[in-house]
């Protein structure tokens, strides 16, 4: 058998990988633990709108409080399995499209490889946390911290400031862009809409439509705060997960603000579940 032959059964081997039922499971699996992360942030955001801040709404908290529930350890590695299998699942996507009819397209493929890469980069930090990592918050510190240690880095690099100002502007833009989606509705094409009745597709639009608002909120604010850091040549000035969302309790509506996207947070956390169930994959 000729290279060409290999490399083309390969090719066809790696297909049906991706279009099999463990990778559907793998997905699904995946948007579960990602509900889990969210759900929970949101809940420690909510309850630093009312006063309790001492824990870190960010990925890292999250993780802390999982490890304190009965059979922590076990929930932590199965969220990042799960998280492993939605940076595979993205992975087959980027490698041989998406579900729908654009799902061949460059950009719809280049944006996948993207997401493997983030949710690879997520996988690692909390399988790192689960095997005992857990002074580094989730193999890798705190939001908070991340975002101005790679700020800072950044801006140490020729032409440093206008690196992180765009890169301010773009993650503040693609807040906006989740936020508009969800306000759209643009998730109903990924939908299984003919197997929901018409009030789980009403529950899944409040779940969609309030969390992708929030989100969308959330990475503008730290888009926003990164453009800051740049123009002052600041790194402190950046913001990552739980200073970002404490912001919004500094704002003239206080802590209800704060609160608001907190439980829009969860929200998203409840609509990653629904996705779980009726994505297409």
């Amino acid at each position: 058998m000729n290279a060409r032959a290999l490399t083309l059964r390969g090719h066809m081997t790696a297909r049906r990988a991706a279009n099999s039922s463990a990778m559907d499971v793998a997905a699904r699996w995946g948007f579960v633990a990602r509900g889990v992360i969210y759900l929970l942030v949101g809940i420690l955001a909510l309850q630093i709108a009312f006063g309790d801040g001492g824990k870190q709404a960010d990925r890292g908290g999250a993780l802390a409080e999982l490890s304190e529930k009965p059979m922590g350890s076990v929930m932590l590695w199965a969220v990042g399995i799960g998280l492993v299998g939605m940076a595979l699942w993205r992975l087959s996507e980027a490698l041989f499209g998406a579900a729908g009819p654009d799902g061949h397209k460059t950009h719809k493929r280049l944006l996948s490889a993207g997401r493997f890469l983030f949710y690879g980069f997520v996988a690692y930090s909390v399988l790192a946390f689960a095997a005992g990592d857990r002074s580094s918050g989730g193999g890798g510190g705190s939001s908070d911290q991340q975002s101005q240690d790679i700020t800072a880095r950044a801006l140490e690099l020729p032409a440093g400031q206008w690196l992180v100002g765009i890169g301010g502007v773009g993650i503040a833009v693609a807040g906006i862009w989740v936020g508009a989606r969800a306000a759209m509705r643009k998730y109903h094409k990924h939908l299984k809409l003919g197997e929901m009745s018409r009030r789980t597709r009403q529950l899944v639009d409040v779940t969609g439509v309030g969390g992708g608002a929030a989100r969308g909120a959330l990475f503008t604010a730290i888009g926003v705060f990164v453009v800051r850091a740049a123009v002052d040549y600041e790194p402190d000035k950046a913001k990552g997960f739980d200073d970002a969302l404490r912001s919004f309790a500094d704002t003239p509506v206080g802590p209800w603000l704060l609160a608001v996207i907190a439980i829009g947070l969860a929200l998203f956390g409840v609509f990653s579940f629904a996705m779980a169930r009726w994505r297409k994959v």
